[in-house]
């Protein structure tokens, strides 16, 4: 053990959390001495036959529990390939472009199987399905969506309050709006009308820690009456919540730009601190946990780890040892070099090890943590936050103004709709930032920071919907020190 892999502290009261806690340090500490000095290895050959065996053969029967969850499944399996950099060929493309379409619900959105109702979440994760494979055309996918009675199921669960309830007769979860305003965004149905009020119910369900949680108390008394005054956050700082919330705090930027009245606000400070803290000890690898004293866990690489890249967009400083504001810090000195110089909010290369030493099981797939298995959940989510850790992925004012000069308009744009474009957009790789723990071959693709898709991808079904042309990138956004 370094000496710097010391326990957990625990007091004079043990219980069955610090008992767990300490039973986990242990496991990931022999991790750290069996792999001693070896060189982190990401097995790609190994997590792409956990995934075809998923995709070809099928899942194994204890998956039968997620019957509800099947665009969840094959959506997963599918960004999986995104990221390790695997394409598909037509013949699988297309077999999942008709399986996704038997989800479609007559009446508006995507359910989690045949003959299901329609929900938020499934919706989401078959349109970002559609995104990776689907095409234009007859049997692509991208034109059989009925995007007017998806936009009219989106209207039939809007609450007075501004959030959405994720299914008929559902619970309110903000994981349900984000899945929406993406899904909205996507297929350029966006509006002022859909999303009024659901700035200011996110703004409500960030808690006292910092984070977020999955819902706020938006009611009280018959009627029901909206409360005037601050409405009290339902549960405890998430992981998933902060992420879902925070994207969607991004994605209705255009529409708050665009208020006259007051804005609602949420407490950035407190909100960079929690996911700060987030991040394990050296003894826990440098995972990230969900919750506060809870166990560390491969999914939170991306929930946690992947709202890093989002922070800067809403004002956040991450790179604060370059304080242009200041004479002194605008530049290095002549012996120093910023290079050498770590000043992200978290630590990329331990984020890095976890995965790579922790995450990875060893008959393939990606897992929670030893000794668990392998599933596709993880598996999606342990690769997207790899990515996150190996890339900087920001919005480029250069980028934005490339995609600006080459809009065209049409008759009946709102006047909104360019903007939204573009903030979705304008996210590209900063030069000179990559940070690849093991050598280049343990390269994946960068994400984007908001849809937990390529940018290519992003950039397809987008350009389809809004009718417009993606101008290449004439440039690479300029690093730090540039």
């Amino acid at each position: 053990m370094r000496p710097s892999q010391k326990p957990t502290p625990i007091d004079a009261f043990p219980t069955p959390t610090s008992h767990t806690q300490a039973e986990t340090e242990a496991v990931l500490l022999k991790h750290t001495l069996d792999n001693g000095d070896a060189k982190p290895v990401l097995e790609k050959n190994a997590h792409l036959q956990f995934l075809i065996r998923n995709f070809v053969q099928g899942f194994p029967q204890r998956y039968t529990s997620q019957d509800a969850s099947q665009p969840w499944l094959l959506c997963w399996i599918l960004q999986s390939f995104s990221v390790l950099q695997v394409g598909m060929d037509p013949n699988n493309k297309q077999r999942s472009i008709d399986t996704i379409m038997e989800w479609q619900h007559p009446d508006g959105g995507f359910g989690g199987g045949p003959g299901q109702s329609a929900h938020l979440l499934p919706t989401y994760a078959a349109v970002c399905a559609l995104a990776i494979v689907g095409r234009p055309g007859p049997n692509g996918g991208w034109d059989q969506i009925d995007r007017t009675k998806m936009y009219n199921f989106f209207m039939s669960v809007k609450q007075p309050d501004g959030s959405f309830l994720v299914a008929e007769h559902a619970e309110v979860d903000v994981r349900g709006i984000y899945c929406l305003l993406v899904t909205a965004t996507l297929l350029d149905i966006l509006t002022p009308e859909l999303v009024e009020g659901t700035a200011s119910f996110i703004a409500s369900c960030q808690t006292y820690e910092g984070g977020f949680s999955s819902s706020s108390q938006p009611y009280f008394g018959p009627g029901p009456t909206l409360l005037d005054s601050p409405r009290p956050a339902l549960g405890e700082a998430h992981g998933g919540y902060t992420y879902c919330a925070l994207a969607s705090w991004i994605l209705l930027q255009p529409f708050l730009n665009a208020s006259t009245g007051p804005k609602p606000t949420v407490n950035t400070k407190n909100l960079v601190r929690w996911l700060v803290q987030m991040q394990g000890t050296e003894i826990e690898l440098g995972g990230f946990k969900g919750r506060t004293n809870k166990l560390v866990d491969g999914c939170y690489s991306w929930w946690v780890g992947g709202s890093f890249a989002l922070l800067e967009s809403i004002g956040v400083n991450v790179n604060h040892n370059h304080d242009t504001n200041d004479p002194a810090k605008a530049k290095p000195d002549a012996e120093e070099s910023w290079d050498d110089v770590d000043d992200d909010l978290f630590n990329r290369k331990a984020l890095q090890e976890y995965i790579l030493f922790a995450g990875q099981h060893p008959a393939g797939g990606l897992r929670d943590k030893p000794p668990k298995n392998a599933d596709a959940y993880h598996t999606m989510y342990c690769l997207a936050g790899l990515s996150s850790a190996q890339h900087r992925v920001i919005q480029s004012p250069a980028r934005r103004a490339e995609l600006a000069r080459s809009w065209t308009s049409s008759a009946n744009d709102n006047p909104l709709r360019e903007d939204i474009f573009l903030h979705s957009l304008s996210w590209v790789e900063e030069e000179g930032t990559s940070k690849i723990i093991g050598g280049a071959a343990n390269r994946v693709n960068a994400t984007h920071p908001l849809f937990n898709l390529t940018v290519t991808h992003a950039e397809g079904i987008m350009g389809h919907f809004y009718k417009q042309t993606i101008p290449p990138k004439s440039f690479r956004a300029p690093g730090p020190a540039s």
